[in-house]
C-alpha cells in the first residue's frame, strides 16, 4: 500500500449545513465540520497510525476480500469483530466532537480506508446490532471527495440521494433512516487519492 502525505488537493465542502427533506429518514450533513487544518491533522495520523486490515465478505455462494480496508475500534473487546478497545487520542478527540454536535453517545467506530477508485462498497443497509431501537450512525470523511449515495428501500418513486463527501465532512443517519434506506459508495473509473471514513456506532457490548 502506498503511503501519501500530500493533502493540499483535498477540498472541504462548502454547502453548510443541510437537513434532507425526505421519508422515512433523519439526516443532516455538515461540510466542513472539521476545518481544512484539523482535516489534514487527522488523515495523515488515521492513515499512517491505523493498523488497518483486509477482512472477507460473503458474496452470493463464495466469500471474496472486501473493496476495502478497516479497523474497528470498541469500549470493550469484541473478538468476533476484532474490537480494539484502546482508542487512540485523535479517534477521541473526534467522537467528542460528534457527541456534542448529535447529543448521542457512540460506543464504537468502524474506520474504512478506500485506498484509491476501485475500492468501494455495494447497496447495503448496516447490520451490525444496535443498542438502540433505531440505528444512529455519525460518519467523519477525510481525504478524497467520493460520492455517497442512498436510494429508499421499497419507495421507488423517490429519487435517490447523491452527497458528494468531502475532506472534513460530517454525516449523520438517525432514526429510521437505516431500516427504510440503503447505501453505497460507489467505484470510479477517476485517479483517485485514499478517503478515510469514521462511522461512530451504538453497539450492543461494544
Amino acid at each position: 500500500m502506498m503511503l501519501f502525505d500530500d493533502t493540499e488537493i483535498f477540498s472541504s465542502g462548502s454547502g453548510g449545513r443541510r437537513i434532507f427533506d425526505v421519508p422515512d429518514a433523519d439526516l443532516l450533513l455538515i461540510d466542513n465540520f472539521f476545518s481544512k487544518p484539523e482535516s489534514d491533522h487527522y488523515y495523515n495520523v488515521l492513515y499512517h497510525g491505523t493498523q488497518w486490515r483486509e477482512y472477507e465478505m460473503p458474496m452470493y455462494d463464495k466469500v471474496v476480500t472486501a473493496p476495502r480496508m478497516i479497523s474497528w475500534y470498541g469500549d470493550s473487546s469484541r473478538p468476533e469483530l476484532k474490537s480494539n478497545p484502546r482508542w487512540p487520542l485523535e479517534l477521541l478527540q473526534i467522537r467528542e466532537r460528534v457527541e456534542d454536535e448529535t447529543r448521542i453517545n457512540f460506543n464504537a467506530v468502524l474506520l474504512n480506508l478506500y485506498r484509491d477508485g476501485t475500492d468501494g462498497v455495494g447497496w447495503h443497509s448496516d447490520k451490525t446490532s444496535s443498542s438502540n431501537k433505531n440505528m444512529n450512525i455519525a460518519s467523519v470523511t477525510f481525504g478524497e471527495t467520493r460520492l455517497f449515495r442512498l436510494r429508499h428501500k421499497t419507495l421507488k418513486h423517490i429519487a435517490p440521494i447523491e452527497i458528494p463527501l468531502h475532506h472534513g465532512t460530517f454525516l449523520l443517519m438517525a432514526g429510521s433512516t437505516n431500516t427504510f434506506w440503503e447505501h453505497q459508495v460507489p467505484k470510479t473509473a477517476r485517479a483517485v487519492l485514499p478517503r478515510i471514513n469514521l462511522t461512530f456506532r451504538q453497539v450492543k457490548g461494544a
